[in-house]
């Protein structure tokens, strides 16, 4: 797309890729070991996050997922029935504790979740820093004003 383009020109050629994602993602079935989990948007988020960061402490989890830590206590306990997370003592401090995928799980969920982060160390890699800051702050803003949008009642 040409910098002399419209707005409007820019979002025709936007707007069938979200929906061509969403369709190409949910048809993405899950491994087996995750399969009768019904595992929801925000059990994958949460798997993501310490698929790519690690071993985190459940505030550090809702600070990077933008909720309360409550919500994350609660899915983590849903994920720890379920056996595909595990919490330990953070030997830092005593009273912390340390959220991680199971050693039984995490193949499965690297196999399910790793092609979308390599797709987008892929788009998001050659970018420079400040490109980057644009393109996660332009999915932000589109975030916030379909969420607007839909609270308005225009969806």
């Amino acid at each position: 797309m040409s910098t002399s383009e419209s707005t409007d020109d820019a979002i025709r050629e936007l707007m069938p890729v979200l929906p061509r994602l969403v369709g190409r993602i949910k048809r993405l079935p899950p491994p087996e070991r995750l399969r009768s989990l019904d595992l929801t948007p925000r059990h994958l988020s949460l798997l993501s996050m310490l698929l790519l960061d690690g071993p985190l402490t459940v505030s550090q989890l809702a600070e990077r997922l933008s909720v309360a830590p409550t919500t994350v206590s609660l899915i983590v306990g849903e994920l720890t029935q379920k056996d595909v997370l595990r919490r330990r003592a953070d030997e830092a401090d005593r009273r912390r504790r340390i959220v991680d995928l199971t050693d039984d799980a995490r193949p499965a969920v690297s196999q399910w979740l790793s092609p979308g982060a390599q797709a987008w160390r892929e788009a998001l890699g050659p970018l420079t820093p400040e490109q980057r800051r644009v393109v996660v702050d332009t999915f932000l803003a589109y975030e916030a004003a379909f969420t607007r949008a839909l609270d308005r009642g225009n969806g």
